[in-house]
């Protein structure tokens, strides 16, 4: 029986993926402790791990949708953040992996802390990588703008103060790099296929594309009309009410059913009154809806574009952040969907239409689903982390 410890950061885009993963490896009988945060607590436990809190470092991870915005852009922010939770936990978490002796550690290719640990203590280590894989092949699909770039090198100074703060504390840490992406000796899991990944050919035989982790539809939602538009700006930066109103201006008069998922921020009795077949919610069960949408306007986060395109749904997309952009570039490259390049009504009931009305959009949409489905899903993660082990 292998003794395996999770890390992730407190983000549902992050955790989900890997929940599949600890329930295929608990079923077999092995143990799982798994390092996050208490809203993450009942599903985690639900998984049949045993929850450890990082809250303490909560303070660390101020994740409001203007900072996780901030840190989407901002290097150095962003590094800095990921050190101080770092250091924020390393004394207690370095003395629990020494009394549990683990396995295996794995970490969320952005919880940097669950790799300095094991690198620190020299324990097995395998990335969970929920976005694509990152080399220099792949980054092109990152497209940086010119001010970007200068932004990043302006930041360079504050950043290698960062990689000081942890090397200070016995962390072997070179440079960011080491922070922000994983070599070819590194195992990785990347819930994604072959095919949708990037230059997958570029990357060593550490890597085991398993595919996205699609949980069950929960309910079922009842289609009122022929076709069924999707739109959902996902969970961190949706509080965009005049854009939700644009795209009820936009495709209230088609003939179509809408469902606007909005999230919180925004109060439902700000939309006032609704075409007929258009209803919005404050948040829906994502897959019951996808299992019957035609068309879904997404932001382009990674897990809502894989579980779009599992169930064989092309994308028109709006990305707030670059990981957002990679993942629409990619999707667009791929033939499986549109961007929004502006957010007027008249261009999103344009695109919204031109998606509906092309075969080939659902075509290349059906043949990313199809790669999907050959993949070997949560149990070939859990047979890479046990190889891992050595067990």
């Amino acid at each position: 029986m292998a003794k395996i410890v999770f890390f992730c950061i407190p983000a549902h885009g992050h955790t989900n993926p890997t929940l599949g993963v600890v329930r295929e490896l608990t079923a077999r009988g092995h143990q799982v402790w798994y390092y996050s945060y208490a809203p993450f607590r009942e599903k985690i436990e639900a998984a049949g791990a045993t929850f450890v809190s990082c809250d303490e470092a909560t303070p660390e991870q101020d994740l409001s949708p203007r900072q996780a915005a901030r840190m989407g852009k901002d290097l150095a922010l962003s590094t800095r953040v990921l050190v101080d939770v770092t250091l924020t936990l390393d004394h207690r978490v370095c003395a629990e992996m020494e009394q549990l002796k683990p396995d295996c550690i794995v970490a969320d290719s952005m919880a940097m802390w669950g790799k300095a640990v094991a690198r620190k203590l020299g324990i097995p280590f395998v990335s969970s990588t929920t976005t694509f894989a990152f080399n220099r092949f792949s980054a092109k699909i990152m497209k940086q703008s010119v001010g970007s770039l200068a932004a990043m090198l302006l930041s360079m100074p504050k950043v290698g103060r960062q990689i000081k703060r942890l090397q200070a504390r016995g962390y072997p840490v070179k440079n960011v790099l080491d922070i922000l992406q994983n070599d070819d000796n590194t195992h990785t899991v990347v819930y994604t296929s072959p095919q949708f990944q990037p230059c997958a050919e570029t990357f060593s035989d550490k890597y085991a594309f398993v595919g996205p982790s699609v949980r069950p539809a929960a309910g079922e939602i009842e289609k009122t009309r022929d076709k069924l538009i999707y739109v959902s700006m996902g969970t961190v930066n949706n509080d965009m009410l005049p854009f939700y109103r644009r795209c009820i201006a936009a495709l209230g008069g088609l003939d179509c059913q809408v469902i606007l998922s909005v999230g919180t921020a925004v109060p439902l009795e700000a939309f006032g009154a609704l075409p007929e077949q258009v209803s919005v919610f404050p948040q829906v069960d994502q897959i019951a809806v996808l299992e019957k949408a035609d068309v879904f306007l997404s932001h382009g986060g990674m897990n809502s574009v894989s579980e779009s395109l599992y169930y064989g749904v092309p994308l028109v997309l709006l990305p707030q952040t670059s990981e957002q952009g990679g993942v629409a570039a990619r999707v667009v490259q791929l033939g499986a969907g549109i961007l929004l390049e502006k957010q007027s009504q008249q261009a999103i009931r344009q695109e919204v239409r031109q998606v509906l009305e092309d075969p080939a959009y659902r075509e290349n949409a059906a043949a990313i689903s199809a790669g999907f489905r050959r993949c070997s899903g949560a149990k070939g993660a859990a047979d890479k982390i046990l190889q891992v082990c050595g067990g």
